[in-house]
């Protein structure tokens, strides 16, 4: 194979960037509504391909970005006694505050897992003193940014505007983990197992290390680190809504040599919410639902029961094919 086949196949790979300025800056010249048409063009191809796509000019400031990584890796660098001084409290619908997987989990990692500012339920280190000022900042701009997303995703599945935020206005059950990876043994890499999402939408962004690999057409695809950039994938209450058109991306870690640490913001859905296809990608193009209609928070309790129990087997995991009408 010679040197622009092998570049051209990396480049065929590679999952794709989106320019979302066209979303945030008004405009109606002939060129921004170009760039605007391109980019939802590149979202719904990607969204209908494998769900996975990665945006730039979004409106986050890198370096806060780049703040609220080397603040994590200094609360992640804390003897564990300090670390456990931020240990879940009673009553959250997940852990907040300072957790790491169990020794029996296939997953190694560790995070500190917080709801939106505000909420009684979360739990900051008091080390180092700016993690908790910059980890809000940075939730409240995902926030924001989940919402432009959901917006163009919405224009995507072709439904009515406004339709999606009125669906999912509620940002009670939205949820952000800072994460790191352990460093790869001789015997064994994996930071977390092949999954799917199973939210609406997750923003991620990661240090230099690494490791995180999506799957298109059965290859795993690496997503190569750059700084600035924030990775969109779309989770399992958009391929339900859209009855399989749009992908709940599969995603998984792999870890390196060092250390590996990442942000992940779960734009989320109310568990109250019922979920099932909507009648424009069913009823309406004559297609039979793929999915039997169910509560969120039923799903939510599933997986969790995923981490907390898992498994002997791998066939017996809970994921949203539970829900798949055969």
């Amino acid at each position: 194979m010679n040197e622009k086949n092998s570049e051209r196949m990396l480049e065929d790979l590679a999952i794709p960037t989106v320019d979302v300025s066209p979303f945030i800056v008004i405009g109606e010249d002939e060129d921004h509504l170009a760039r605007k048409s391109a980019a939802i063009e590149t979202i719904s191809r990607a969204s209908s391909e494998y769900g996975f796509f990665q945006i730039v000019n979004h409106g986050i400031p890198t370096e806060l970005l780049t703040e609220a990584l080397e603040l994590s890796e200094k609360f992640f660098g804390c003897p564990g006694e300090e670390k456990r001084k931020s240990s879940p409290g009673m009553g959250a619908p997940l852990p907040a505050g300072y957790s790491k997987q169990p020794d029996h989990s296939p997953d190694k990692n560790e995070y500190l897992l917080v709801f939106p500012p505000g909420s009684n339920f979360n739990i900051y280190p008091e080390n180092p003193p700016r993690l908790r000022e910059v980890i809000e900042r940075v939730f409240d701009h995902l926030v924001g940014l989940g919402s432009l997303l959901q917006a163009v995703i919405n224009d995507c599945m072709g439904l009515p505007p406004g339709f999606l935020k009125e669906y999912n206005h509620d940002r009670s059950w939205d949820f952000m983990a800072a994460l790191r990876y352990y460093p790869a043994t001789e015997s064994e890499d994996n930071g977390i197992t092949e999954h799917a999402d199973g939210n609406c939408i997750t923003f991620v962004f990661q240090d230099d290390v690494g490791g995180l690999e999506v799957c298109k057409d059965g290859e795993w695809i690496p997503v190569v680190p750059q700084q600035g950039r924030i990775i969109v994938n779309l989770g399992d209450v958009i391929q339900v809504l859209s009855n399989n058109k749009f992908k709940s991306a599969t995603h998984r870690v792999v870890r390196k040599e060092r250390s590996r640490h990442s942000y992940a913001f779960f734009y989320n859905l109310n568990g109250d919410k019922w979920v099932e296809p909507l009648p424009e990608f069913a009823e309406k193009i004559g297609k039979k639902p793929e999915y039997r209609g169910f509560l969120y928070k039923d799903y939510q309790d599933l997986r969790l029961r995923n981490k907390t129990h898992p498994p002997s087997r791998p066939e017996d995991v809970i994921h949203i094919n539970h829900y798949a009408i055969p």
